[in-house]
């Protein structure tokens, strides 16, 4: 099997801050799989990105879904062979369709289907994925990254979103207990806050890039020493 570049697979690849992380592994010269729910949405994203001539195919993906989890998974064994980053970017914020009962701004009036639903994916999803690559990840330097949230650190628990506040401090959670049991090799776990970012779901209204919010995902795939089992922003690490 040829394949002398490094293998990248972003999940939630196809808009905002994954496509923009996808196309920034690519320039740095990885082979990036671009992994989207919505398959017909993946490979249009994917081919804008290959007329960047940018190395980039996409692949159906739904984290949260066993069984799309377990396709996806065999048919990057069987393509490519490895997984050299791993980004667990896929998530959702449905805590808005809450907000005529107020549950986008009350943990008291959110509802259990709303914060399940959101952890299937932000949290269940991102453990459900790097489950399945794990055989795939090479024990002398593969990197994971967990796109996480300022909203999910403990020490800012306030501002209302409970389901996805709730969701990205269980990923935080995930990644200190995966750069643990890893810790005997060289892959490295880390989250990441790409702060308030100008996408579909942080609106027209924010202050940041897609492309600031990928700089420090980047960062944690490529430089050669980088710690494991931290939480940055703007590669600094802040506080969980």
């Amino acid at each position: 099997m040829d394949t002398p570049r490094k293998i990248a697979v972003v999940t939630g690849g196809n808009r905002g801050i994954g496509f923009e992380t996808c196309r920034q592994l690519a320039k740095k010269g990885m082979k990036v799989i671009l992994a989207a729910r919505d398959e017909a949405k993946g490979r249009a994203a994917a081919q804008r990105l290959r007329d960047e001539g940018l190395d980039v195919d996409s692949a159906r993906l739904d984290v949260a879904d066993d069984e799309s989890v377990r396709q996806f998974a065999d048919f990057v064994r069987k393509t490519y062979g490895r997984v050299d980053v791993l980004v667990n970017n896929a998530g959702i914020m449905v805590d808005a369709k809450d907000s005529s009962s107020e549950g986008a701004a009350s943990v008291l009036k959110a509802k259990v289907d709303t914060i399940r639903r959101t952890m299937e994916t932000n949290a269940y999803g991102a453990l459900r994925v790097t489950h399945a690559l794990q055989p795939l990840l090479p024990r002398d330097g593969a990197r994971i990254i967990n796109v996480s949230s300022g909203m999910g650190q403990l020490s800012d628990m306030n501002g209302g979103w409970p389901a996805y506040r709730m969701s990205k401090t269980a990923l935080n959670a995930l990644t200190r207990i995966f750069a643990d049991e890893l810790k005997d090799t060289r892959i490295r776990v880390n989250s990441i806050c790409p702060g308030w970012v100008k996408t579909d779901m942080g609106g027209a209204g924010a202050p940041r890039t897609t492309e600031q919010a990928a700089d420090t995902i980047v960062w944690l795939a490529t430089e050669r020493d980088v710690p494991t089992g931290g939480f940055f922003r703007d590669r600094k690490p802040i506080p969980w």
